[in-house]
C-alpha cells in the first residue's frame, strides 16, 4: 500500500486542510462576517418574499418592501438599544451603591440562620458592571459587525433576488445531480425552516421578556427584550445569560422579591417558547446536545467573534443538517444530536 492511500495519511491530510480553512476564515473575519450576516438575513426574509409572491407582488417590489422594513425596524431598535446602554453605563455607580445595600440586607438575613458570607466577595461576584459586560459587549460587537450595513443590505438584496434559482444552480453544478436532487431539496428547506422558525420564536421571546420588564417596572425594557431575542438563538444557556442581568437589576432597582418574580417569569417564558412552541413547529431531529451547544459557542466565538457567538447554534445546525443529508456523514450528525434524538434513533 502506498503512503498516499494509507488511512492515517489521508486523515492527516484532511485535518491539515481543516486547519488551513479555519485559519483562513479567522484571518478574513472582515469579509466572512458581513457575508454570514447577509446570508442569515436573506434566509430569514425569504419566506416573506414567498408570501408576497402569492399575492402576485413583483419580486423586486417584494424585496424592496422587506428591506425597507428591516431598515426602519433595525435603525429604530439600534437607536433605542444604544441609548439604553449609554444610560445604563451612566447609572452604574448608583446601581453599585444600591447593590451594596441589598447585599448587606441579604448577609444579615443569612446570618440569622448561621450562614455567614463575605460581603466584599459577594460584591465582586454580583458586580452589575461585570455581569452586564457580556450582554453589552455582544451588542457592541454586533454593532461593529453591522458597521458595513450598506454592504450587508446590498448583498442581502442580491441574494433575495436570486434565491429562487439557488437550488437550480446547485443542481446543475453537482455531478450526478439527479441522485442528489432530493438531498439538496431537503437540506435547503431544512435550513430555511430552522432559521425562519427560530427567528420567529426568538422575536416572541424578546417581546414577552420586554413586556415582563415593562410590567414590573425594570429600566431599559427594550434593551432586555433585544438581549432575550439575541440570546434565544443559544438554547439552554442563552436564556440564563439573558436573565441574569435583568434579575440583578430588578433586585437593585425594586426589591429581591420582585427579582424572584422576574426570574420565575423568564423561566416560564423560556419554558413555553423553548419547550412547547418551538418543538411544535420545528419538528423532530433538530436538537443539539448541551455540550455541543456550549462548545459551538466557544468555537464559533473564537473563529468569528461576537457574530460567531450569536450565530453559533444556527451555524452548527446547518452543519448538522448538511451531515444528515448524506449517509457518509450521518455519523457526524449523530455525534451532534441530543440524547432524546439518539434514543429515538435506536427505537426506530
Amino acid at each position: 500500500m502506498s503512503i498516499s492511500n494509507h488511512p492515517a495519511f489521508r486523515l492527516f491530510v484532511v485535518l491539515a486542510a481543516i486547519v488551513i480553512i479555519l485559519a483562513g476564515l479567522k484571518s478574513s473575519q472582515q469579509i466572512v462576517v458581513p457575508f454570514l450576516m447577509s446570508v442569515f438575513i436573506a434566509i430569514i426574509c425569504h419566506p416573506a418574499i414567498v408570501f408576497l409572491a402569492k399575492f402576485r407582488v413583483p419580486k423586486v417590489l417584494a424585496v424592496s418592501i422587506v428591506i425597507a422594513l428591516i431598515i426602519i425596524v433595525g435603525f429604530s431598535l439600534a437607536g433605542l438599544v444604544g441609548t439604553s446602554i449609554n444610560n445604563f453605563t451612566e447609572n452604574l455607580p448608583e446601581y453599585k451603591e444600591k447593590l451594596q445595600g441589598e447585599i448587606t440586607w441579604l448577609t444579615n438575613k443569612l446570618a440569622e440562620f448561621n450562614i455567614f458570607l463575605d460581603r466584599k466577595q459577594l460584591m465582586e461576584y454580583l458586580d452589575p458592571g461585570s455581569l452586564m459586560s457580556v450582554a453589552s459587549n455582544m451588542l457592541t460587537g454586533l454593532g461593529n459587525a453591522l458597521a458595513n450595513i450598506f454592504l450587508i443590505l446590498l448583498t442581502t438584496v442580491f441574494m433575495l433576488l436570486e434565491a429562487g434559482t439557488l437550488r437550480k444552480k446547485i443542481y446543475l453544478a453537482w455531478e450526478d445531480a439527479e441522485a442528489h436532487d432530493e438531498r439538496i431539496k431537503i437540506f435547503l428547506n431544512s435550513v430555511n425552516n430552522y432559521l425562519a422558525i427560530k427567528t420567529l420564536v426568538s422575536i416572541g421571546t424578546g417581546l414577552l421578556a420586554a413586556a415582563l420588564c415593562w410590567a414590573v417596572g425594570v429600566d431599559y425594557a427594550v434593551l432586555w427584550g433585544v438581549v432575550a431575542f439575541l440570546f434565544n438563538y443559544i438554547p439552554n444557556i442563552g436564556s440564563i445569560f439573558a436573565a441574569i442581568p435583568v434579575v440583578l437589576l430588578t433586585m437593585i432597582q425594586i426589591n429581591p422579591y420582585m427579582a424572584l418574580v422576574v426570574a420565575i417569569g423568564y423561566l416560564l417564558i423560556n419554558t413555553i417558547m423553548g419547550n412547547m412552541v418551538e418543538p411544535r413547529y420545528m419538528g423532530k431531529g433538530l436538537g443539539l446536545s448541551t455540550l455541543v451547544v456550549f462548545l459551538s459557542l466557544v468555537f464559533w466565538g473564537w473563529l468569528l467573534g461576537t457574530v460567531g457567538m450569536l450565530l453559533s447554534v444556527p451555524l452548527t445546525m446547518i452543519v448538522k443538517i448538511a451531515a444528515e443529508s448524506s449517509r457518509s456523514t450521518n455519523w457526524f450528525a449523530v455525534l451532534l444530536a441530543n440524547q432524546k434524538d439518539v434514543k429515538q434513533h435506536y427505537q426506530d
